[in-house]
């Protein structure tokens, strides 16, 4: 493949010590970039080197030599942008937050080709994204279950979703990533506030479902939680508030009720406690199977600007079907 029509970029490779890689030497001129991008367009034969094509990303190269990268066009995301109203709680060039609803699958996959977030973002970001890994697509550095509402962080560019994504791989250890959620669940913590220190993988009775493993087997997963009331007149629920410091698929779900705490409406992890519901006062029990879904609330998610560096929090009140639940428990 030659060069193709699109953005042409020229530079000088900067002095070094020595010789480094091709890809490497392009990712320190263009951070924008990321490296796996980068090592495509090589290969696609849209980099010369000294006016002549390289085409090995591993090539060595030196201090003073011309580089030239032609990026094209990003091409059009396979998935078809889908008008959707999303709540938006803050957008600039390089992402996107939004408070995403219940019953709204994040990504395209078997059974969900359209109607999904990433459907809803090629409609309302349009001609703003500006290409990831070549694709016109959001990048998706983090998701939340299809039942589960909340505070979602979205890149528009790549620049954006290599930080994002390094940041959410870090676990807010070396920056300011925060996420926590609020939960009703069976029961009352025991301790009322703690950690959950568990590691997880996918169960090998039912391979939809993840499971507690030993660990070693699974991957490592940390909740820190805290039961900030207890409400319910005839059979206790916990309102707590966990603290991902990892972020494994249904981790606070199963986290819980591996705790003997499913959450309330869960019915892949909490079956065993749905007749718990019959013991509600009325009013709640018509809110709980008014919600039915789990009671998960993405509430607060906090994080490092890609490009500033300045950091951004955000927070959101549970919507209106888990609210009106939480009013009903209240004695």
């Amino acid at each position: 493949m030659g060069l193709s029509d699109g953005e042409v970029r020229e530079d000088v490779i900067p002095p070094g010590e020595g010789s480094e890689r091709l890809d490497r030497a392009l990712a320190r001129l263009w951070p924008d970039l990321s490296r796996s991008r980068l090592q495509a367009l090589i290969r696609e034969g849209q980099v010369t080197l000294d006016a002549a094509p390289a085409g090995d990303p591993s090539a060595k190269v030196v201090g003073g030599q011309r580089v030239a990268v032609t990026v094209p066009a990003p091409r059009p995301a396979e998935p078809e942008p889908e008008a959707r109203d999303l709540a938006v709680a803050y957008e600039d060039d390089d992402l996107i937050v939004i408070d995403k609803p219940a019953g709204l699958v994040v990504h395209p996959g078997a059974g969900n080709d359209s109607g999904t977030l990433v459907n809803a973002l090629l409609a309302h970001c349009g001609a703003s994204l500006s290409g990831i890994g070549g694709v016109a697509r959001p990048g998706i550095v983090h998701r939340l279950d299809k039942d589960t509402t909340g505070l979602m962080v979205v890149a528009k560019t790549d620049l954006a979703h290599q930080d994002l994504s390094a940041q959410f791989a870090d676990h807010g250890r070396t920056g300011p990533l925060e996420r926590a959620y609020l939960a009703l669940v069976w029961g009352v913590p025991d301790p009322a506030n703690g950690t959950i220190d568990a590691a997880l993988a996918r169960s090998e009775r039912n391979r939809e479902k993840i499971a507690v493993v030993r660990e070693g087997r699974g991957r490592h997963a940390i909740t820190h939680y805290r039961t900030e009331d207890v409400l319910g007149a005839r059979e206790a629920v916990g309102l707590v508030r966990c603290q991902l410091e990892t972020g494994r698929t249904h981790q606070i779900r199963v986290h819980l009720a591996h705790r003997g705490h499913p959450l309330l409406g869960d019915a892949v992890y909490g079956a065993a406690f749905l007749t718990k519901a019959n013991r509600l006062e009325p009013e709640a029990r018509q809110a709980l199977a008014d919600l039915g879904r789990q009671a998960l609330h993405a509430a607060l998610l906090g994080f490092r600007h890609p490009r500033s560096g300045e950091t951004l929090r955000f927070e959101s009140p549970p919507p209106a079907d888990m609210a009106r639940l939480i009013a009903a428990l209240t004695p």
